[in-house]
């Protein structure tokens, strides 16, 4: 995969030798690809570029960066980030929103978290399951049980359905914080409705 995009940058560089100018979509498909390499400082290279050549980002090249500061905890380098796409006309979607979320659970803040999540809702942007397995893991991971499943619980009033992933989280978070009887009720809640129990589920 990494000489797959030392190859991108590569035709990158021989557009532009070319007198071909490549746009928002060539720049943020390269962006995405070195993020998801792990080549977070090309990617930023690229996006420095970008600027230069007065090519201007999109909601997809934000999120990607986004997404790359925080798979590598540069936590206030994505919130920085985060905050310079409005100002540049260009607003986060709940995939943004969802990046930045994450990041700060991974990093046990989830209260900063908590405070994205509703502000995002204040937006007019629902979250989707994504999000809530999210909150509902960064809640384990920080030993609150209690608030975790309140989130689980809210997810049906707001449209988005739990999937296998959720419960699996819940699960895992409500065994390693000792809540195993009430592990118990909703795995046997999933069994009852013929929920497939994987073997996530049962390890």
């Amino acid at each position: 995969d990494s000489g797959r995009w030392s190859d991108a940058a590569l035709l990158l560089r021989d557009m532009m030798k070319r007198r071909i100018d490549p746009n928002v979509i060539t720049f943020t498909a390269l962006i995405h690809g070195f993020v998801k390499a792990g080549k977070l400082f090309e990617a930023l290279e690229l996006y420095k570029l970008m600027i230069q050549m007065s090519v201007d980002p999109n909601v997809f090249t934000f999120t990607a960066l986004i997404n790359g500061f925080c798979t590598h905890g540069r936590l206030t380098e994505a919130k920085r980030m985060f905050n310079s796409m409005e100002s540049k006309g260009c607003f986060p979607n709940v995939v943004t929103y969802t990046s930045l979320i994450h990041g700060f659970c991974k990093s046990k803040r989830v209260e900063d978290g908590m405070i994205l999540f509703y502000r995002m809702l204040q937006r007019g942007l629902a979250a989707n399951t994504i999000t809530y397995t999210t909150l509902i893991q960064g809640y384990c991971r920080v030993g609150n049980p209690n608030l975790a499943q309140q989130v689980f619980n809210q997810m049906g009033s707001c449209g988005a359905a739990p999937d296998i992933r959720t419960y699996n989280v819940l699960l895992d978070g409500l065994c390693c914080n000792g809540k195993v009887e009430r592990a118990l009720v909703i795995f046997e809640y999933m069994r009852e409705r013929g929920m497939d129990v994987s073997i996530v589920t049962y390890t």
